[in-house]
């Protein structure tokens, strides 16, 4: 099965609770089962300050999806949990869940892409992947860790 991995991130009420909650949402609706988790580490707000502080962290997801299905799954899960867009962009979120990579894959379409566009800026992103897997390639990026030493 194509392994997956997906950014975790929460900002309101109980971060850790709904991030566990969301994560046994995913598994829940069958076709896709929780590999890992990295630790969940505390972090500021990025592209709208003025919010509190976010939990983040990333999984690793086995699953028989196809991608758009996986990001229509994250997106259902977002949901059942309380996620509200209509505020501003990078604003306060009960549950932010990303598909950040898919089984080294590359797509460009409409509503998907992958690798995540932000991925390769975002520490609170490459920690928690370099996390779970120490020599994780991102494709047409390089690795992991390189991404994260050019953030220095």
């Amino acid at each position: 099965m194509p392994l997956v991995y997906i950014g975790l991130g929460s900002n309101l009420g109980d971060r850790e609770a709904t991030i566990r909650r969301a994560l046994k949402l995913l598994a829940a609706g069958g076709g896709i089962e929780v590999e890992a988790v990295s630790s969940l580490r505390e972090t500021d707000p990025v592209g709208y300050a003025d919010q509190p502080r976010f939990l983040n962290g990333a999984a690793a997801l086995r699953t028989q999806l196809a991608p758009r299905a996986v990001l229509g799954r994250l997106q259902h899960v977002e949901r059942a949990l309380g996620r509200d867009r209509s505020g501003p962009r990078f604003g306060p979120r009960t549950i932010d869940l990303d598909l950040l990579l898919y089984d080294g894959e590359q797509i460009n379409e409409t509503g998907l892409e992958i690798p995540h566009p932000r991925l390769a800026e975002r520490r609170f992103v490459l920690e928690p992947l370099a996390e779970l897997d120490s020599a994780l390639e991102v494709p047409g990026r390089g690795s992991v860790r390189a991404l994260l030493a050019a953030l220095q």
